[in-house]
C-alpha cells in the first residue's frame, strides 16, 4: 500500500500537479525529494537559457560535489579542443630480421601510443596489414613497447573490491581489447554440464570449468557463478550453479597483465589467420633511429569521445588523460601530467575553479569534486566551440542510445537532450543540453550526493527537472 502511495505522488510530481512548488526549486522536484525523504541540501542544480545566458535555476551551484562519470564531459572537451576531432593514435610495427619467403628470421616489435579503442577486431585489421605485406611466420619473439605512458603501479580492487570489473582496467600505451575477455556461458541439456566459451580465446589464460547445472529461472548475481583467479590472473577456476533456464549468460571480466593480454591476443589472431609464431613475448623500447615497418592508425578522436561519453567507458577515458600529457608535456604520458594539461587549459580559458579535483580523468573516483555552474560554464564553452557538433553528438540522446537507452522512452523527453549520466554508489548525475518544447535550447546540470541516491531517486529528481525545463 505504501508503495503505491509513493508512486502515486511521484507521477503527481513528475507531472507538476498538485504539490505547492518552493520559491527555489520546481514543484516535481520538491515532491520527489519529499517523497524519497531526501534533503534538498544534496542536490545541486543549474539551468540557464543558451539562447540568452540567463540562469534559468540555481540551486546550490557553488557546492562541489562528486560528479561520477559527469566528469568525462571535461576531459574530453580538452581533448577535442587541445588535440582536434581528427586526430589519430597510432601503433607501429618494428622488424628485426630480414623476411624471405613469408618468413621473419626475427623478432617483431609493437610500439603503443596509448589508443584506447585497440579492441579484438582492430587488432585483426593490424595484423592483417602485417600479413598483407607478406610476412606469414615469425621466427622470434614478439617484443612490446608501452613507454609512451607511465601508469603507477595499483591495486585494481582498491575502488569497489572489484579487481576483475572491466571498469577498473588501468590504463597501458599498449592496450587492447580493454584487457577484457567475455565469458559466455550456456547449459548443455544433454551432459547436464555448462559449456564455456571464451571471447578472444587466448592460449596463455587457463580456465578450468567446474560449473555445475541447477533447475531454475535465470537470475541472481553473476547467476550463481564464482570466477577465482591466481595472483597472475593466467589460471581462472569457475565453479557455482548455472540455472538451466538461461539459454545463454555473459560475463565480462579481466584476465592476465597488459603485455601477457596482448601477447595472447596477438598470438591467438596471427594463428587462426594461418600464421606462425615462435618465441614468447618480452619488453622492449625501440631504439633510436628505428624506422617503422608500418604504421596502423586509430579511430579519429571524435569517434572515440563517443564511445567514452556515450556509453561511459572509464579506461577509454584515462587513456585520453594520459594522451593530453604525452602529447602536450612529451613522453611518458602520465596521470598527473594530464591533470595538469587540463588545470592549464582551465586557467587559460578562465574556466578554473578551486572547487575542482579532477582524479584520474573518468570520474570512477571517491575523490572527483565539481560544481554545477563549473560544468554549465564548460557546456557554455562547448556550444560556442567550432567543435560543438562533435562534442554534442558524443553525449547520449535521451531515450533513443548510450546510457540513457532505456531512459525517457515513449514519452516527451524522447530525443530532446544529448545528456552525460554519472552513477557511482551515493551519487546520481546528469549535464548536457535540452530543447524544449517551444524550441529553446538549455544548459542542464544535477548533481545529488546522498546515501542510496543512486538506487532510483536520484533518477527521480532528473526526470522531474527535465520535464520541468521542457515545458519553458
Amino acid at each position: 500500500m505504501r508503495a503505491a502511495v509513493l508512486s502515486l505522488m511521484l507521477v503527481a510530481a513528475l507531472s507538476n500537479g498538485v504539490v505547492a512548488a518552493s520559491p527555489d526549486l520546481p514543484a516535481g522536484v520538491r515532491s520527489v525529494l519529499n517523497v524519497r525523504n531526501v534533503p534538498d541540501s544534496t542536490l545541486s542544480i543549474y539551468v540557464e537559457n543558451l539562447e540568452t545566458g540567463e540562469s534559468t535555476l540555481a540551486w546550490n551551484e557553488e557546492q562541489p560535489r562528486n560528479p561520477a562519470s559527469v566528469a568525462k564531459l571535461l576531459t574530453t572537451l580538452v581533448a577535442l579542443d587541445t588535440l582536434g576531432p581528427s586526430y589519430r593514435w597510432r601503433t607501429e610495427v618494428y622488424l628485426q630480421g630480414d623476411v624471405v619467403g613469408g618468413k621473419l628470421a626475427g623478432n617483431l616489435l609493437l610500439k603503443g601510443y596509448g589508443d584506447p579503442f585497440l579492441v579484438t577486431e582492430r587488432v585483426w585489421q593490424m595484423l592483417r596489414q602485417i600479413r598483407q605485406s607478406g610476412i606469414q611466420h615469425i621466427e622470434g619473439d614478439l617484443l612490446l613497447d608501452d613507454s609512451y605512458f607511465s601508469v603507477d603501479a595499483s591495486d585494481p580492487a582498491e575502488f569497489d573490491g572489484e579487481p576483475l570489473r572491466a571498469y577498473n582496467v588501468q590504463p597501458n600505451a599498449l592496450l587492447t581489447n580493454f584487457k577484457v575477455v567475455r565469458y559466455v556461458f550456456e547449459p548443455d541439456p544433454a551432459s547436464k554440464a555448462v559449456r564455456v566459451t571464451l571471447d578472444p580465446a587466448l592460449d596463455n589464460l587457463q580456465v578450468i570449468n567446474k560449473l555445475s547445472q541447477v533447475s531454475g529461472q535465470c537470475y541472481g548475481y553473476q547467476r550463481g557463478i564464482t570466477i577465482t583467479p591466481n595472483e597472475n590472473q593466467d589460471r581462472f577456476v569457475l565453479s557455482g550453479r548455472f540455472p538451466d533456464g538461461c539459454r545463454s549468460y555473459a560475463m565480462d571480466r579481466t584476465a592476465l597483465g597488459h603485455n601477457e593480454f596482448t601477447y595472447g591476443l596477438f598470438k591467438s589472431i596471427w594463428q587462426e589467420s594461418g600464421g606462425s609464431i615462435s618465441g614468447g613475448w618480452k619488453n622492449q623500447v625501440v631504439p633510436k633511429g628505428s624506422t617503422p615497418y608500418l604504421t596502423f592508425e586509430s579511430q579519429p578522436l571524435s569517434d572515440v569521445i563517443t564511445m567514452i561519453n556515450k556509453h561511459s567507458n572509464n579506461v577509454m577515458a584515462r587513456q585520453l588523460l594520459y594522451t593530453l600529457s604525452a602529447e602536450t608535456l612529451g613522453a611518458p604520458g602520465t596521470e598527473q601530467g594530464g591533470r595538469d594539461v587540463v588545470q592549464q587549459w582551465l586557467e587559460a580559458r578562465q574556466l578554473n575553479s578551486p572547487a575542482l579535483k579532477l582524479d584520474n580523468g573518468a570520474g570512477l573516483s571517491r575523490e572527483a569534486r565539481m560544481t554545477a555552474k563549473q560544468i554549465a560554464q564548460l557546456l557554455r564553452f562547448a556550444y560556442s566551440s567550432p567543435f560543438m557538433p562533435e562534442y554534442m553528438s558524443s553525449l547520449s540522446i535521451s531515450g533513443l542510445d548510450g546510457t540513457l537507452a532505456r531512459r525517457f522512452r515513449n514519452g516527451p523527453l524522447t530525443g530532446q537532450a544529448h545528456i552525460k549520466t554519472g552513477s557511482l554508489d551515493h551519487v546520481s548525475a546528469i549535464a548536457g543540453y535540452l530543447q524544449s518544447k517551444s524550441g529553446r535550447r538549455f544548459i542542464v546540470v544535477a548533481l545529488q550526493n546522498h546515501p542510496d541516491i543512486h538506487r532510483g531517486p536520484g533518477e527521480e529528481v532528473q526526470e522531474a527537472l527535465l520535464r520541468w525545463v521542457y515545458d519553458r
